[in-house]
């Protein structure tokens, strides 16, 4: 039996802007890989807000998920996510509530606490706001009821937004929102696809806190997965030194364009900063379709994930677009030995 036939796939988009490339050329390319994930039978299309780097084009993200909802049919569209300490609940609930009359049944909002920039970026966002650890819950309270029904004593209220009930989930790389996620009943999204050291920590934590609620009668995880898949081991491992250039740039407070791949770039660094990639893509999974295979039924062993949700951060769309349907294949298609036509082991 697969282990992975009822595993659900979702992509999360950081919208790269390729070296080369631009921004409308990036637009375009997340509006052809979220059709080519929906036909091949992805969950959600999620967007991550991220601000003032050159190289990510999603930081109107709101913006994004009625872009891509507009020119999709099935799949579900949504942010992974909305940085609350960037915006007041009251314009979130009225931009997720446009979206979800726009698009009924199809829009997530995925919440997270950090602010997903620099120092200065976030002043140039909220102003003079100091965040302090108790706003995201009262936040997140407060975007629950101005999403819930209305309430007799309710003055302000969010129109559109008020009654939709957007689904709301709980992002994090940390203890903080799987506490939260488990005493609101709500689904959690690990963002393991950058910082994987406490996964399995946090999931313990979530699922044995977890109080259901009206829409949640038990947990529900999402793990963050780098996937670069390719028809053998050689090319992909060529085509993820893209991405490890990205983290290398990170790591380094360089961030740039999306560069192409390089030959032997592992083999050129310290290794310090070999190790430092190696950490921060923990969780990822590199290879042909077997090494796929074998990886993310080890990552759904290791954790129990309900959903994994997919980074595929390729230089060139069209070898993305494969790497999504290998890896789709890979986790949903039986492998030769579980093919109920395989005759015995010899």
């Amino acid at each position: 039996m697969n282990p992975l036939a009822d595993l659900k796939l979702s992509m999360l988009d950081l919208v790269p802007v390729r070296e080369g490339g631009t921004v409308a050329e990036a637009l375009a390319t997340s509006l052809r890989t979220a059709r080519h994930v929906e036909a091949l039978g992805f969950t959600r299309y999620w967007l991550a807000e991220h601000h003032n780097m050159p190289g990510i084009a999603s930081s109107a993200t709101a913006v994004l998920v009625g872009y891509i909802a507009g020119q999709t049919e099935r799949i579900r569209v949504g942010s992974g996510g909305i940085m609350l300490p960037n915006h007041a609940p009251l314009v979130v609930a009225e931009a997720f509530g446009t979206l979800a009359e726009l698009y009924p049944g199809r829009i997530d909002l995925g919440l997270g606490r950090a602010p997903g920039t620099d120092a200065m970026t976030l002043r140039a966002l909220r102003r003079d706001r100091i965040e302090t650890e108790a706003d995201f819950p009262r936040d997140v309270a407060e975007l629950q009821r101005l999403l819930g029904p209305r309430q007799p004593d309710q003055r302000v209220i969010a129109v559109p937004g008020v009654g939709t009930e957007v689904p709301i989930w709980l992002l994090g790389s940390s203890l903080f929102s799987a506490r939260l996620a488990a005493e609101r009943g709500l689904p959690y999204a690990f963002a393991s696809h950058f910082a994987p050291a406490m996964l399995l920590q946090a999931i313990e934590l979530y699922r044995h806190n977890f109080r259901p609620s009206e829409k949640w009668e038990k947990p529900y995880v999402i793990i963050g997965v780098p996937v670069i898949a390719a028809p053998t081991d050689a090319e992909a491992d060529f085509l993820a030194t893209s991405t490890f250039q990205r983290v290398l740039g990170i790591l380094r407070g360089e961030r740039g364009l999306l560069p192409p791949p390089v030959a032997g770039f592992l083999q050129s660094i310290p290794p310090r900063e070999r190790a430092g990639i190696a950490d921060f893509l923990g969780a990822a999974v590199i290879g042909s379709p077997e090494r796929v295979r074998d990886g993310l039924r080890d990552l759904r062993a290791a954790t129990g994930a309900d959903e994994m949700m997919v980074v595929s951060d390729i230089f060139d769309p069209e070898l993305r677009l494969r790497s999504l349907e290998i890896a789709s294949r890979a986790c949903w298609q039986p492998a030769p030995a579980d093919s109920p036509d395989a005759g015995p082991t010899p």
